[in-house]
């Protein structure tokens, strides 16, 4: 009786967040002369209460998310600096405890307290942030967690025009190009946030700093030795150039005749998907009512070429459509496969060293291999699991599926729902 007593209450969110602050100022400056052990404890302590706060914005198996206790949340996170802090002692926190720092920053930056988005408010306040979250970019170990956050804190649309403002917006054409991949990847998916996400602000950046920019994203992505870079520029150039808040600036690209030579260049890529994208550009040429003479003669020279050029595309793009649906259709079944036996007991194998596989990595892959075939069954299949049961897999000039039935089949095996992914990638070699 007594016992009860004295149990400790509950913390609220408030607490959760006057906790966590606390720790985080200690990570940032601490106590020079405290002991290493004590400062291991409270990085543990810190690392639990940032996944204490995740849990309250996304809920967990057993309990949806309150929305009384996420405003609760959100209120006393911006009432003071904790979003600064978070940032700044991400370096210092443990992988699991960035994701989940990464996680709570997003989710946060979409939280309403009466009706305000308060999350705007305080980055309007703290813009300077957003150069700590650029530069991320430059840190390999930090990088995909600051991209993260960037890409939700731009959003807001003030902050997106800061950035876009800023001297930072150079920086991404060469942030797209790095050697890693992954960060590559990600700086080109925030590049294509700040372009596509906030329609007037993105035409006004765009009139005012036509010069450079494109100078840049012909130079440097367009004409790009890498195909990822070109193959994902001439996709967003043509999503920039077709909006139509962007007219001004379409038609001013397409009245230049260096442009034009850019874009036939890429009409004769041997990638069957950079030819579609950039001929979807170059019909804005074809179209303008307004052709400078120069334009008009390369057309005309060139009228020939380009017309036995575009009679291949219709055949080519439907068939894809259809690998598309097909791929997506798949994903959906396997998807019902992971999301049912993410709270089943799990039969877990090793597989190398540190690999492991259950038994819902091989039932999603056999899945998918047995609906994909059913359509397509003089298709090529390889599986991250169980290819040898089809044969072994030679790579040929035949369209190809590639499959990663659970891509994250640690987190799936210790119940962490997020890092989950269903990989499933088809390639015809051209």
């Amino acid at each position: 009786m007594m016992k009860g007593l004295f149990k400790s209450k509950p913390k609220t969110p408030a607490d959760l967040v006057r906790q966590t602050r606390d720790l985080l100022i200690f990570a940032d400056g601490g106590a020079p002369d405290t002991k290493e052990s004590k400062r291991d404890d409270k990085m543990v302590e810190l690392s639990k209460l940032i996944r204490e706060l995740k849990i309250v914005l996304y809920g967990d198996s057993e309990s949806e998310p309150v929305s009384e206790a996420c405003a609760q949340l959100t209120q006393e996170f911006f009432r003071e600096n904790t979003l600064r802090l978070l940032i700044i002692c991400l370096p210092k926190l443990n992988l699991e405890a960035r994701k989940d720092a990464t996680q709570v920053v997003a989710n946060l930056q979409r939280q309403q307290v009466q009706s305000r988005l308060i999350a705007c408010d305080y980055l309007e306040k703290n813009i300077d942030l957003m150069d700590i979250l650029v530069s991320g970019y430059e840190n390999t170990d930090l990088a995909l967690h600051y991209g993260a956050m960037l890409r939700e804190c731009i959003r807001h649309q003030s902050v997106a025009r800061y950035v876009l403002e800023s001297e930072h917006m150079k920086k991404f054409f060469d942030y797209i190009q790095v050697p890693n991949f992954d960060i590559a990847s990600d700086a080109a998916a925030t590049f294509k946030e700040l372009l596509t996400r906030h329609k007037s602000t993105v035409a006004e950046f765009l009139s005012k700093n036509y010069e450079w920019f494109f100078a840049e994203y012909n130079s440097k992505l367009l004409e790009s030795a890498n195909y990822i870079t070109r193959r994902q520029a001439i996709k967003l150039l043509g999503d920039i150039l077709l909006d139509r808040s962007n007219s001004a600036v379409m038609t001013r690209y397409v009245s230049s005749r260096d442009n034009l030579r850019i874009l036939m260049n890429l009409l004769r890529e041997s990638s069957k998907s950079i030819q579609i994208d950039a001929f979807h550009v170059f019909k804005l040429f074809a179209a303008n009512q307004n052709k400078p003479p120069d334009i008009v003669g390369i057309l005309l020279t060139n009228r020939s070429k380009l017309l036995r050029l575009f009679a291949d595309f219709k055949t080519e793009k439907g068939s894809m459509d259809d690998f598309l649906a097909m791929a997506v259709e798949a994903a959906k079944k396997a998807g019902e496969i992971i999301r049912f036996g993410f709270y089943e007991t799990k039969n877990v194998e090793h597989k190398g060293q540190v690999d492991l596989v259950t038994e819902t990595d091989k039932a999603c892959e056999e899945l998918i291999f047995n609906f994909l075939k059913l359509k397509f069954p003089d298709h090529k299949f390889i599986g991250e699991e169980t290819t040898a049961a089809y044969g072994v897999t030679e790579l040929t000039d035949e369209p190809t599926w590639i499959v990663d039935p659970l891509d994250g089949t640690t987190n799936f095996v210790h119940g962490q729902v997020s890092y989950i992914y269903l990989g499933l990638c088809f390639g015809i070699s051209r």
